[in-house]
């Protein structure tokens, strides 16, 4: 098989257009080699220094059991104008049928405008593996035990 075939590897997610997204692209994959699916705004919004919104995508989505989407930041905008996605990463859950928004986030200085049409976040679809609890006197022993926060150490700031 050739690295770059990906025949099997794709699961059908069914999408349904919203009517204020008619007209608007599908989420689609900018490069072959792309994770997550570029997600488009389906309204102009003008978002404040500092302030968040719930950026309309016009689509809902029937996620099959035992998948998620996740809504993740897309990194030019977060290094150019500090826009990223507040609950990074948003998570869509399979049994959700409303419609999918992106909550970003500007974390500039100055107030940033979406256009109907502009690209505003990643959509990844993942596997998802459910925990169950189980419970025990004692937990197994580790190098780092309980050491928390910065423990692992990395930045000399933060001292040991």
């Amino acid at each position: 098989m050739h690295s770059s075939d990906t025949s099997g590897t794709e699961v059908p997610v069914p999408i349904k257009v919203l009517p204020h997204g008619e007209g608007l692209a599908l989420p689609a994959y900018a490069t072959d080699g792309a994770a997550g699916m570029d997600v488009v705004s389906a309204e102009d919004v003008t978002i404040a220094a500092g302030a968040r919104h719930a950026v309309a995508t016009g689509l809902a989505v029937a996620i099959p059991h035992g998948f998620e989407i996740q809504v993740r930041p897309r990194s030019g905008l977060a290094l150019k104008h500090g826009i990223t996605v507040a609950n990074a990463p948003g998570t869509i859950d399979s049994d959700y049928r409303g419609e999918v928004k992106v909550i970003l986030i500007n974390h500039g200085t100055a107030p940033f405008e979406i256009r109907r049409g502009d690209r505003v976040a990643q959509l990844v679809l993942a596997p998802v593996t459910r925990a169950s609890w189980l419970p025990v006197q004692e937990l197994d022993e580790t190098v780092r035990g309980e050491g928390g926060f910065g423990s692992t150490g990395g930045v000399v700031s933060l001292g040991n």
